[in-house]
């Protein structure tokens, strides 16, 4: 059968995939895989162009004319893991093309990356200025200007004379093929380190850099295998004859192993040959222009060819660099606390609305220069110059961009939310210069420190009718929600699970009614909740505040109408749940709340849910999200909770993902990490339980991997399922696909843990502890058939041995009940299951019971499902907490961790997470080890990225090992 297709030009099939990046899709419209396969290549090919990993090339095919061309350079780890990874991930409907060659993998992407990169180099590259700088020459007579005209003119024929082609391609290899010679079978590579004079100069006293300076390129020995083992080369020459170097390298080897490799290396860099005239060559010297010579034109180059190459770390550090930087000039306010009467009037709230003056000013990293200074830095004509104990680099281009660019900004006045968003390069400007942040005065400077310096805010004490003692961090935090509040700002509290958020929201009600002449002034907070935490604040706010008027809604007898009005007058708190606000949309959207309150604030982390633009729709100038991880699995969740807080300040979806997403979570972009860190910071406080600076009665938490092996019943099942399942999934495509892995994991998770988990229930009937009764009557021992249950039953032996207890998660309500009743069995000992089905009646009366049980009704093990029991609990009796099927989702997993590990804990709490040896689940886990954090708290790992995965890796991670069944089996 034909498909039908669309047909893209070559030359601008870059642009337009990467356009349909950014598009948002609703409904039914999905991308297809081919679609989103070629967006992936075209992001590679313009990350390799930004790279300048580039080089130009020669070739001739079939007696054809010779031709010129650009290709892309993926001659580093780096590069060939990501093609590797490309080909393997490769989609059916990609290969399936009509061409009269036989098109494997490898030749579609090989031909698709050289043509990109060839189309893209080209449009920069034939522009006039270059196009000038050959038209005078005869290409004919001239080999190199005939490969240049083949490289630079939209015919990339070189125009050749008599042999001269032949010998021009045969040069071209040549050198191309030394570029690709890395010395890959020496048992050391060397490496070069760029050393800095130490002179510095301060501004008053620029002049001319000193000629004499001179700047020292030491050369090393690198062990490829041993990053610990280097050696300098001025060492290396004073070794005696016969003497060993670590690893058992003869003197005399390695010595030969550095001329080798200094020749090398001259190839490229021609100073080296001035080294290697010398009988023990170990260093250079460069003058400061040699030495810029050095960074921007042959550390590339060297890199590229293997060599490793150390210079200073503020070499391209922004920071190093002209930049412009925002001063933002605010009057000082009294940032005394005010009277509830005066808080209630939006008029006199200054916010992120509110015009500040503003002028621009030519910086090098955070410092701020004055015209006089910049001027006398441009007069210095060297492209590195020593300033306030640091080198920094100024590039005639970056003079004349800052300088066209201050001149055409005169001072003003704009609102602080586009002035912040303007210092942070998050406004979609670009001003072709790096921006550095802002500098501010009065309110402003203030209000965006507050957050990281206790001092720019005033310090409250605890409110009087608070029953209970707050923590000096608990406090900060009080002071920190009311010092945001007293500008009509979100605030997101994000403190570690445990410290206590719940209280500091309640301290806070309790204190703006307590510092109004009158109470009934102030209107109610509207606090949107899990349902299943609904009786949890009930109940926290009878405990410390039994002043505050408390509302619940919920239930099918919840007011409506004009009932609920006059509930919502009477009462300070009115409580609901999310699952309750699209439903109550109409009767909760005619309230002006003093304030919106959000518990578990994730729940609003998908923006285009009729849920959460309720949520962001409803009438208040005060907004609070309490949440112990602002991003679970995409920064689309952050952008979310920042958009209810504060609306406007992160820009639109779609901006932010062009402009923060896609760079940091696809990318890992580093710089925009920063930006996004430095934007959010003044209305998010966290801290951490780890901190012994935020608290220091904590116990330690301390985490194992248990790992345990299959049964020959769960590996048999094992690589039935994974057979069956890739044969689908290779048929597959777009969604259909992503279900089909999704729904692969989950039943290997299922068998991983008993293989009961593998067959449906009898008769297809509804899972409860009845119906898994029915299942498991005539069996014997239940753990007998899982190795993860023999592992569990053996630990959980000791935790009853030493009187301790004990927390069970399981994502699967079946195996919820499975391990209830095999706990029940085989040890003797009574267990309870909490799951979403569980009543909050019961749900309350469990907890109680495993928290402070009677005495002779002690239930010591609690097995809960991850969902249902993961957040809102408090289950400081446990000084054990097993993971027994893993989520693969860090963040997730804290959470239920955290039950046990919070204020109140007073015993060391041991944390085992259940992995099945040479499963996925081990693989699983190693490639979430193995992930690279870029920002602490930004970024999350969820279980989506798995469905992406091409269907090779997919069957190297699901296929079993030989490790993963039992010896004895």
């Amino acid at each position: 059968s034909r498909v039908e297709c669309v047909s893209l030009s070559v030359e601008f099939t870059p642009e337009v995939l990467l356009r349909l990046e950014g598009l948002e899709l609703h409904g039914q419209l999905v991308l297809g895989q081919s679609i989103r396969y070629w967006m992936t290549v075209a992001r590679f090919v313009i990350d390799l162009l930004t790279d300048q990993r580039f080089i130009p090339t020669m070739y001739q095919s079939k007696g054809e004319d010779f031709r010129a061309s650009w290709q892309p350079w993926l001659h580093d780890d780096a590069a060939r893991a990501k093609v590797g990874a490309l080909i393997m991930s490769m989609p059916p409907s990609v290969r399936a093309i009509f061409d009269k060659a036989d098109h494997e993998p490898w030749a579609i992407l090989d031909e698709a990356l050289r043509t990109m990169t060839n189309i893209a180099v080209r449009r920069v590259l034939q522009s006039e200025q270059y196009i000038e700088a050959i038209e005078d020459r005869d290409p004919t007579n001239d080999a190199h200007v005939s490969w240049l005209s083949g490289l630079l003119d939209r015919n990339d024929t070189v125009p050749q004379s008599d042999g001269a082609g032949s010998l021009l391609l045969r040069d071209v290899r040549g050198w191309v093929g030394r570029l690709d010679d890395r010395g890959q079978d020496l048992p050391f590579h060397l490496s070069l380190q760029l050393e800095e004079p130490a002179e510095s100069v301060t501004l008053e006293e620029l002049k001319p850099i000193d000629s004499r300076i001179k700047w020292i390129v030491s050369m090393h020995l690198q062990s490829p295998d041993d990053p610990d083992l280097r050696i300098e080369a001025a060492n290396l020459w004073d070794l005696r004859a016969g003497g060993l170097l670590p690893g058992g390298i003869g003197a005399e080897k390695a010595q030969e192993v550095l001329l080798t490799e200094l020749g090398r290396a001259s190839r490229i860099y021609d100073k080296i040959e001035n080294a290697l005239n010398e009988t023990t060559p170990n260093h250079l010297e460069l003058s400061t222009a040699e030495a810029y010579e050095f960074l921007t034109d042959y550390k590339p180059l060297l890199e590229e060819s293997g060599f490793e190459v150390i210079v200073p770390d503020w070499w391209k550090d922004p920071s190093a660099q002209i930049g412009a930087r925002l001063f933002i000039d605010a009057p000082e306010l009294n940032m005394q606390p005010r009277t509830a009467e005066e808080a209630a009037d939006a008029s006199n709230m200054v916010g992120l609305q509110s015009l500040v003056n503003y002028q621009w000013q030519i910086a090098i990293g955070d410092q701020p220069l004055s015209m006089d200074e910049f001027h006398a830095l441009a007069a210095q004509n060297t492209p590195l110059v020593r300033l306030r104990g640091r080198w920094v680099e100024i590039r005639p281009d970056q003079i004349e961009k800052a300088l066209k660019f201050i001149e055409s900004q005169p001072d003003g006045e704009m609102p602080l939310l586009q002035a912040i968003r303007l210092a942070h390069g998050a406004a979609g400007k670009n001003i072709g210069l790096h921006v550095s942040g802002f500098d501010a005065t009065g309110w402003v400077n203030d209000l965006l420190g507050a957050s990281q310096d206790e001092k720019r805010m005033p310090q409250l004490d605890q409110p009087k009718g608070f029953l209970g003692e707050l923590r000096p961090y608990q406090q900060s935090g009080l002071s920190w929600l009311a010092f945001l509040d007293r500008f009509g700002l979100g605030a997101c509290l994000a403190d570690d699970m445990g410290l206590g958020k719940t209280i500091q929201m309640i301290a806070l009600l309790l204190y703006e009614r307590e510092s109004a002449f009158d109470p009934d002034a102030i209107g109610p907070t509207l606090l949107v909740v899990p349902t299943s935490l609904v009786g949890n604040w009930q109940r926290e706010i009878e405990r410390f505040a039994p002043s505050l008027r408390v509302h619940i809604n919920h239930g099918p007898d919840r007011p409506l109408d004009d009932l609920f009005h006059e509930a919502v007058r009477t009462n300070d708190v009115v409580i609901t749940t999310y699952g309750l606000v699209s439903r109550d949309r109409e009767t909760l959207s005619h309230i002006n709340w003093h304030r919106v309150a959000l518990d578990e604030a994730q729940y609003i982390k998908n923006p285009p849910t009729k849920q959460t633009r309720t949520i962001r729709a409803l009438k208040t100038t005060r907004r609070i999200a309490l949440t112990g991880t602002p991003v679970e699995n995409r920064l689309a969740e952050l952008w979310s909770i920042m958009e209810f807080l504060n609306p406007g300040y992160l820009g639109t979806v779609h901006e932010f993902r062009q402009q923060f997403a896609v760079p940091i979570e696809r990318h890992r972009d580093p710089i925009q990490a920063e930006r996004l860190r430095g934007l959010i910071q003044p209305f998010v406080l966290r801290r951490l339980k780890t901190d012994r600076n935020v608290i220091d009665d904590l116990p330690d938490c301390l985490e194992t991997k248990e790992y345990a092996t299959l049964t020959s019943e769960q590996a048999t099942m094992y690589e039935r399922s994974v057979k069956e399942m890739l044969g689908s999934i290779e048929q597959a495509e777009g969604i259909h696909r992503r279900g089909a892995v999704l729904a692969t994991l989950v039943k290997l998770k299922q068998i991983c843990n008993h293989p009961i988990l593998g067959v449906p229930a009898k008769g297809g009937k509804k899972v409860n502890a009845e119906t898994l009764a029915e299942d498991i009557s005539e069996m014997g021992e239940l753990s007998a058939r899982s190795g993860k249950c023999r592992r569990l039953k053996v630990m959980l032996d000791e935790v009853l041995a030493s009187d301790g207890k004990a927390l069970i998660f399981t994502q699967f309500r079946r195996m919820g009940h499975l391990l209830t009743t095999m706990i029940q069995r085989e040890l003797g000992c009574e267990a309870m299951f909490l799951h979403g089905g569980t009543p909050i009646i019961k749900r309350q009366q469990m907890i109680d019971r495993f928290n402070e049980p009677e005495p002779g009704h002690e239930v010591p093990i609690f097995v809960l499902s991850l969902k249902a029991g993961g957040i809102g609990l408090n289950l400081t009796a446990a000084n054990h907490v097993f993971h027994f099927d893993r989520w693969w989702n860090p963040a997730v997993e804290n959470q239920a961790t955290d039950r046990a590990f919070r204020i109140g804990q007073t015993r060391t709490v041991h944390v085992h997470k259940f992995v099945c040896t040479g499963t996925l689940e081990e693989r699983i886990d190693q490639m979430i080890e193995q992930k690279t954090k870029l920002a602490e708290n930004i970024i999350g790992a969820g279980e989506q990225w798995l469905t992406e995965l091409g269907t090779q890796q997919l069957r190297d991670i699901l296929t079993l090992r030989t490790s993963a069944v039992e010896g004895d089996a």
